[in-house]
């Protein structure tokens, strides 16, 4: 169907977490990762510390606002800057005329399903403490899957919480290694891992390195996502 757009072109709106630190190439927010156009809009009552409240009708409008302007704008797909947004997937996928997809969250089920079925798939997030049991269940994760957090004391948390990013990137890199390492140390039976986080995917080819296992992260999500949005033409 012929639709009226302010832009034409642009297949995926990201709603963006309204931070200050720094989005290396790889992460979401860095409109260098893409090798297709995207359409950014920051939400601005989104600041990361609000970003783990659980169903707050006071965070969900104005994102929901935020996807409804970029589909008029022009957009055929809506996507985040957070994997806790997993928790609102269904509304916004309700209240949007487009596809949603909130968080790389999506893809455990489907992970789950590529791996034998005597391995599992690990989940890797900003904070194991604030993963409210809320936002795996809305997007179909299992209770019992293996998950582990980062130190809130590390540059990686410190950077995303404060803008306190003055670790190298080798740092932060190292910090999510060695995170994925106790979660698999933990959990042997670890077949694939997901990362919840965003901020997170600059880092996954140094995880696959080390550990040799597939590494699911919000730009694989993404790449898919847009793959349906607009599938290549071959003939």
């Amino acid at each position: 169907m012929t639709r009226k757009r302010t832009f034409h072109g642009v297949n995926v709106g990201i709603l963006m977490v309204k931070s200050k630190f720094t989005r290396y190439p790889g992460d979401v927010g860095n409109a260098t990762t893409w090798d297709f156009p995207v359409q950014y809009k920051v939400v601005e009552d989104a600041v990361p510390s609000r970003m783990t409240e659980l169903h707050n009708s006071s965070l969900l409008e104005p994102f929901k606002r935020a996807a409804a302007e970029l589909v008029e704008q022009g957009v055929d797909g809506i996507t985040t800057t957070c994997g806790f947004l997993s928790i609102y997937q269904k509304e916004l996928a309700d209240t949007c005329p487009v596809p949603v997809a909130t968080s790389s969250l999506l893809q455990v089920p489907l992970v789950q399903r590529l791996i034998p079925s005597n391995k599992r798939v690990g989940v890797i997030t900003f904070s194991s403490a604030l993963m409210n049991p809320a936002y795996l269940k809305d997007v179909g994760v299992p209770d019992d899957t293996p998950i582990i957090g980062m130190d809130r004391e590390s540059a990686f948390a410190r950077a995303i919480m404060t803008a306190e990013d003055t670790a190298p990137f080798e740092v932060q890199q190292q910090e999510i290694v060695d995170t994925v390492g106790r979660l698999i140390e933990a959990n042997p039976d670890i077949g694939a891992v997901v990362a919840e986080c965003t901020n997170m995917t600059p880092f996954s080819h140094a995880v696959v390195e080390r550990y040799g296992i597939p590494v699911y992260d919000a730009v694989s999500m993404i790449r898919w996502f847009q793959s349906g949005l607009r599938p290549r033409r071959y003939v």
